[in-house]
C-alpha cells in the first residue's frame, strides 16, 4: 500500500470537476449500493494490459484507443456497440499491417459516461442551467429536472456498463472478429479515396498472409478467431470510481474494475489535485492527457507522483496539442521525461487540439489538421530518439458527418447531415478507416527507410 493513500483519500484534496448533488446523503447511498456490486473487469486482465502496455513502451506493440467522446445510455444497444467494436478491428488490423506489431485495442466503452465542462452552467433565453456533464451525472434536455445531478445515474451507468462488456466478450468470443471473413474488409470508400491503389493493396497483401501461412500450415489458424479486447474511459467522476476499487484475493494493491485503462484528462491534472491523488494508488495501467499549459518540470513531477516505483506499462502519457502548436509544445517534453528515467509510453490525441467552430458556432475538426498533428507527432519522436507508442481517436461506426474532410471531402455544409454527437465531433466509420490506412502507410515507408 502507497503511504497515507487509501480508495477515499482524494476527498482530502481540491476536486476539479466538482458536482453538486442536492441530495449529499443519497450520493453516499448509492456509492455504497455500487461497491457491493460484482467488478466490471478483472484484476488479470488488467494485470495482462499492463504487460502489453510494458511492451509498446519498448516498441514491441502499438495501442489503439478509440471511441466515443461520450457514450450516451441510449447508445447500449447492439448496432452502436458492434459498429464501434468492428471498426477499431478494422483499424488494428490495418495497423498491424503497416508497422508489423501487434496492435492493443482499447475501446472507450463501458463508462465514458461523464465529460468535463468548461463552464458549470448554461444559459438559454435567459434560464439558467447546470451544463449537461453526461449521462453519468445529469441528462441533456433542458429542463431543470433534467440537468439536476441525479445520483441513481451512477447505477445507470453501471449496468450500461456491464451490458456493453458482455456483448463485446459475447462478439468476440463468437467470432466476430475472425479475419476468414471478407465482410471485415468493407473499404467501399475506397473509390472516392486518392490513395485507393495503395488501400486495396494492403488488404490484399493481408488476405494473401493469411492464406500462405495456412497453406504451410496445412489447417485453418484458429488464432485469427479471436482477439483480446480492452476498455478505458476518463476517470474523472471520483465517487464512481472509488465504488468499485477494491482488493482482491492474493494481491495486495487496489483495482479500480470499473475498467482496466482509466486516465486523468488535461482539465484534472493538478499535481496537488483530487484526482492524481486517487489515481496515484490504484494498479491499473493508467493514461493522464496533456495539452499545451503542460511544462516540463510540471510533467516530471506528475510523472514522479504517479509511477513513483518506475513500473513499465503503468504511465501513458497522452498528448494533444493541436497540428500548429506541436512542434513547439511536445520536443521540450519528451526531453524532460527522458531525463527522469522513467517508463512511459506515449501516444498522440490528435483530435481535441484541433476542435473549432464553424461560422455557426457549432464545433467541427478538419481531418487534414488530425492527421498533420499525428505526422508531427510520429517525426518528433523518431527524431528525438523516443517512441510513439499509441494513437487515441475520437470515432465512432456510424456515419456521421461531424468532422470536415477525408476521402469524401466533407465541408461545413455537409455537417447538418447527420450530426449527431451531442459534445464533440467524432471521426465517422470512413474517415477513422482512412486514418489508420493513411497510419500504416506512413509506417511502411518509414520501415522501408524511404
Amino acid at each position: 500500500m502507497k503511504d497515507n493513500w487509501s480508495p477515499d483519500s482524494w476527498k482530502s484534496k481540491p476536486l476539479a470537476q466538482a458536482v453538486c448533488y442536492p441530495d449529499p446523503k443519497r450520493l453516499r447511498e448509492t456509492v455504497a449500493e455500487l461497491a457491493a456490486l460484482p467488478p466490471l473487469v478483472t484484476s488479470w486482465e488488467v494485470e495482462a494490459l499492463k504487460s502489453q502496455l510494458a511492451e509498446a513502451q519498448r516498441g514491441q506493440r502499438f495501442l489503439l484507443q478509440g471511441g466515443d467522446c461520450c457514450e450516451r445510455f441510449d447508445d447500449c444497444r447492439p448496432a452502436p456497440i458492434a459498429g464501434k467494436l468492428k471498426i477499431l478491428l478494422k483499424m488494428s488490423l490495418i495497423l498491424i499491417f503497416g508497422r508489423n506489431q501487434r496492435v492493443i485495442r482499447v475501446g472507450r466503452f463501458a463508462g465514458q459516461y461523464a465529460k468535463p465542462r468548461s463552464v458549470d452552467t448554461e444559459t438559454r433565453d435567459g434560464v439558467t442551467l447546470p451544463s449537461y456533464r453526461g449521462d453519468l451525472v445529469n441528462r441533456l434536455p433542458f429542463t431543470s429536472a433534467s440537468r439536476t445531478p441525479d445520483p441513481a445515474l451512477l447505477l445507470r451507468g453501471y449496468q450500461n456498463a456491464a451490458l456493453t462488456l458482455n456483448y463485446i466478450r459475447g462478439l468476440i468470443d463468437g467470432g466476430f472478429a475472425d479475419l476468414h471473413h471478407p465482410e471485415l474488409w468493407d473499404l467501399d470508400f475506397v473509390q472516392h479515396a486518392a490513395q485507393s491503389r495503395d488501400y486495396l493493396a494492403i488488404v490484399e497483401a493481408v488476405g494473401s498472409a493469411i492464406r500462405f501461412m495456412e497453406t504451410v500450415a496445412g489447417t485453418s489458424l484458429g488464432e485469427l478467431n479471436r482477439v483480446e479486447f480492452f476498455t478505458s474511459h476518463e476517470g474523472l467522476h471520483l465517487d464512481y470510481e472509488q465504488a468499485q476499487t477494491r482488493q482482491v484475493p492474493r494481491r495486495t494493491r487496489w483495482y479500480n474494475l470499473t475498467t482496466h485503462l482509466p486516465w486523468i484528462g488535461d482539465r484534472t491534472r493538478a499535481l496537488d489535485g483530487a484526482h492524481v491523488e486517487y489515481f496515484r494508488g490504484i494498479a491499473n495501467p493508467i493514461g493522464v492527457k496533456v495539452g499545451p499549459s503542460m511544462t516540463p518540470d510540471e510533467l516530471t513531477a506528475l510523472v514522479e507522483r504517479l509511477n513513483t516505483e518506475n513500473e513499465p506499462g503503468r504511465l501513458t502519457i497522452i498528448h494533444r496539442f493541436g497540428a500548429k502548436r506541436i512542434e513547439d509544445h511536445l520536443p521540450p517534453l519528451i526531453e524532460a521525461v527522458q531525463k527522469t528515467g522513467k517508463f512511459v509510453l506515449w501516444c498522440c490525441d490528435p483530435m481535441h487540439g484541433n476542435t473549432q467552430p464553424t461560422h455557426t458556432g457549432r464545433k467541427t475538426r478538419d481531418f487534414n489538421d488530425i492527421l498533420r498533428e499525428l505526422d508531427g507527432a510520429f517525426e518528433i519522436h523518431q527524431r528525438l530518439g523516443s517512441i510513439l507508442g499509441g494513437v487515441h481517436f475520437e470515432l465512432t461506426g456510424e456515419n456521421v458527418t461531424e468532422c470536415i474532410g477525408g476521402a469524401r471531402g466533407l465541408s461545413e455544409a455537409d455537417l447538418d447531415r447527420a450530426y449527431h454527437s451531442d459534445v464533440d465531433p467524432r471521426l465517422n466509420y470512413e474517415q477513422a478507416l482512412e486514418m489508420a490506412l493513411s497510419i500504416a502507410r506512413r509506417m511502411g515507408k518509414q520501415r522501408n527507410g524511404a
